[in-house]
């Protein structure tokens, strides 16, 4: 095991959260009232998970329930984070965009077979990816197009169709999230040792085992992320991501 399941490291978990809320308070970061609430409501749906995940495993219609569960949350989680108006369902798009086309790949190679144990996994991981790149891809482009509407007005009375002239201000920004997916896999091995390497030591696969199937996970990382980011950029110059009620 990697940590010890005791008192220790629960005494340790709290003092770390807390840290990071007084940090964060202390700094006037905005967000300090929300790593608490985050990091508790971690701990519970990862005992609820931790408890579900035997049963799902073993048979396919809660293997896929789960699944289905897990971008449902995906979904609203990034659509709440872009607006807070009607349009946010919008973000199910992007997500669907990167993950789907990923994972039907995989399925049809033969790569991942349908069984819970590796299905969910590498959907969740593929999840939680594409649901950072809608959120920072989105944010960012209505963020541009809030702070330059001007330059995007000028574009649109210089003959711009409104998607080309949204898209030339927004896009920039957009692209900046594929960033931390760029630099975990130019780093890794280097600065950081991901989880799905270390995971794949700790169950006993050789390091080359390892090496691949983390290869696999940053490669696939990026082209899901890819997808996301050039969608939410599309759905945002086209109007239908918006912040506007």
């Amino acid at each position: 095991m990697l940590l010890p399941v005791n008192a220790t490291l629960g005494v340790v978990l709290a003092l770390l959260l807390a840290a990071a809320a007084a940090v964060a308070a202390l700094a006037s970061l905005g967000r300090s009232r929300e790593i608490l609430p985050a990091g508790l409501r971690a701990a519970v749906q990862l005992a609820a998970v931790s408890l579900l995940i035997g049963w799902v495993v073993h048979a396919l219609p809660p293997l896929l329930a789960f699944v289905a569960l897990m971008y449902a949350v995906a979904v609203r989680t990034a659509g709440r984070r872009i607006t807070h108006n009607r349009t946010w369902w919008w973000a199910a798009l992007p997500i669907a965009a990167g993950v789907v086309p990923v994972i039907a790949l995989l399925l049809l190679t033969g790569l991942l077979p349908v069984r819970g144990i590796a299905l969910i996994p590498v959907t969740g991981i593929l999840i939680g990816g594409a649901l950072t790149a809608t959120v920072l891809g989105g944010r960012r482009a209505l963020d541009e197009l809030a702070s330059r509407r001007g330059e995007a007005e000028a574009g649109m009375a210089l003959g711009l169709l409104d998607r080309d002239a949204r898209l030339e201000i927004a896009r920039p920004a957009a692209s900046d999230a594929l960033l931390p997916g760029l630099d975990q896999t130019r780093t890794v091995g280097l600065v950081t040792l991901p989880g799905a390497f270390v995971g794949m030591l700790l169950g006993g696969a050789s390091p080359v085992q390892a090496g691949v199937v983390q290869l696999f996970v940053l490669v696939a990382l990026m082209a899901v992320q890819a997808a996301a980011v050039a969608t939410v950029l599309e759905l945002v110059a086209r109007g239908r991501l918006h912040r506007e009620e």
